[in-house]
């Protein structure tokens, strides 16, 4: 099976070649683009980049496997990606990340059953000063985290 981009997605990479200085300058926007269209940075994946792009598929898959935010393996539905740097581990965010897993009953790292849950321990997410605090899906943040407010995030997303 041949990963094939949208022609929205290659029309916008193409858009991009354009008005970029080099090839390899786009390669961090065509794997934004990768990320919503497909479910992880495979092989296949990264070849339809590379092919896209005019570059080594290595090239690709290096920028790929190096961003934690691009996965190489299929997600859950969501995503959470708890902080654990210093100042979110001062605050508890490990606690949380125990309590998650429990809560899920899965590991870090795994993702539950039924595909609806993963869950990532991340290094800074850049808001310390909200500590502890959290990603779902790369998009939304909860910050100033508690066993009371990941319940409910939890109730939300799972009804």
């Amino acid at each position: 099976m041949t990963v094939q981009f949208s022609p929205a997605s290659q029309e916008h990479i193409a858009s991009l070649l354009a008005r970029y200085p080099t090839r390899r300058a786009v390669m961090l926007p065509a794997l934004h683009l990768a990320m919503q269209e497909f479910p992880a940075m495979d092989d296949e994946v990264c070849q339809a980049v590379a092919d896209l792009l005019h570059v080594p598929m290595v090239d690709v898959k290096g920028v790929a496997t190096f961003y934690s935010l691009f996965p190489t393996e299929p997600r859950g539905q969501y995503s959470l990606e708890v902080c654990v740097n210093l100042s979110c581990s001062l605050n508890g965010a490990r606690r949380c990340l125990r309590y998650l897993e429990h809560k899920l009953g899965i590991k870090t790292g795994e993702t539950t059953p039924d595909g609806r849950f993963t869950l990532r321990g991340m290094e800074c997410l850049a808001a310390c000063d909200q500590a502890p605090m959290m990603y779902i899906n790369n998009a939304a943040m909860y910050t100033h985290l508690t066993e009371e407010k990941l319940d409910q995030l939890l109730q939300e997303l799972a009804p």
